[in-house]
This record gives structure tokens, C-alpha cells and sequence, in this order.
């Protein structure tokens, strides 16, 4: 099982697909790594030799920012734009969608489950 940047690649899957699993690495990322160790895109993650495995770690570690570094640089983004009280720091800040979605319906995963609101209880009337 190849195990690169602190995450464990699933077996069965070809390699170009695999390393999507890293955090920071999507499809064409991931088809220029291959390229740069020369590893086949479609070959099968446990077929690799322990060489290929390596080439393709280092190249990662040597050009390329994932997992941990990346999700703090993100964290740390979204945390400056909420400390400069922009509008997108706003959005962030309440929990609403950032990037001009509507919010009158919609939004839900945003802004998370329904919560209801009571309405005004009527005071009993005497007859």
C-alpha cells in the first residue's frame, strides 16, 4: 500500500485517480505528477515498484503544497478576510454562502437545518 503525504492510497484504483485522495491534488495535478515520475496514469496503485512510489513522493513534497500545509494556509485565508471585516469575511463569520448565492431558499448547507421561529401565542379570550 503506498502511503504519500500521510495518506494512505487505496489499492484497487489506477494512480491517477489515487492521489485525488491527497488534499490539494486533483485529476490534472495528479496526471502531471505521473508525467514528471514517469509512471503510467493507468497503472494500478498496488502494481507500483517501490522506486515509482518514491519518485512520485518526492515530486509531491518538492512542488506541490497538500494535506496539512494547504488546509491551514485555507483556514488561515478565511480567518484574515474575517479579522478585515470584508464582505466575505462577513459571510464567513455568519455562516452564509460567500460567493452571491441567493438565501431566501436554498442554502441549506450553509446555513445548516431549518429553525423554526414561534409565532406570537394569543392571549384567551373570556366570553
Amino acid at each position: 500500500m503506498a502511503r504519500i503525504a500521510g495518506v494512505d492510497l487505496p489499492k484497487n484504483k489506477q494512480i491517477g485517480t489515487s492521489l485525488t485522495y491527497i488534499f490539494g491534488i486533483g485529476r490534472t495535478s495528479a496526471a502531471q505528477i505521473c508525467e514528471k515520475a514517469q509512471v503510467e496514469v493507468s497503472t494500478k496503485t498496488d502494481l507500483l515498484a517501490e522506486p515509482e512510489v518514491v519518485r512520485i513522493r518526492e515530486i509531491i513534497e518538492r512542488e506541490y503544497r497538500v494535506e496539512g500545509d494547504l488546509r491551514r494556509e485555507v483556514s488561515q485565508n478565511i480567518k484574515l478576510l474575517m479579522d478585515i471585516g470584508c464582505y466575505r469575511g462577513l459571510r464567513h463569520r455568519r455562516g452564509l454562502p460567500v460567493r452571491g448565492q441567493r438565501t431566501n431558499t436554498n442554502a441549506r448547507t450553509r446555513k445548516g437545518p431549518k429553525r423554526t421561529v414561534a409565532g406570537k401565542k394569543k392571549a384567551p379570550t373570556k366570553k
